[in-house]
């Protein structure tokens, strides 16, 4: 993987042990998309692939983000295609009814690289 940045400043986890030394790992592809993991069912990622996109975006884990993303349409909302990030799983954007972000992730080591 590419460079490794860790946190400029203390971060506490939800047991309050102190986090300092959490790093981000730079993944290869055509965005700057750097992650952490917290656990095996955590983590976060920050991007840029999103030009002028502020705030978070949470995720929900779901185990097949093909039915996910019909169940948020049937339910009112958005949801685009699925999109892979190669080697972990598979995510989703989505809009709610009243127009509040999320997505929905899948994980799936066999996931491919995206085409195109």
């Amino acid at each position: 993987m590419g460079r490794i940045a860790t946190l400029p400043r203390p971060c506490l986890d939800r047991t309050g042990q102190n986090q300092s030394r959490r790093q981000f790992e730079a993944t290869p592809g055509p965005f700057e998309y750097h992650i952490t993991r917290s656990s095996d069912q955590a983590g976060a990622a920050i991007t840029n692939m999103e030009p002028g996109k502020r705030g978070i975006r949470p995720y929900f884990d779901v185990d097949d983000i093909n039915a996910g993303a019909a169940r948020v349409k049937e339910l009112g909302g958005e949801a685009n295609d699925p999109g892979s990030v190669p080697g972990m799983g598979w995510f989703v954007t989505c809009r709610d009814p009243q127009g509040n972000e999320f997505g929905l992730w899948q994980n799936d080591p066999s996931a491919p690289a995206p085409t195109g």
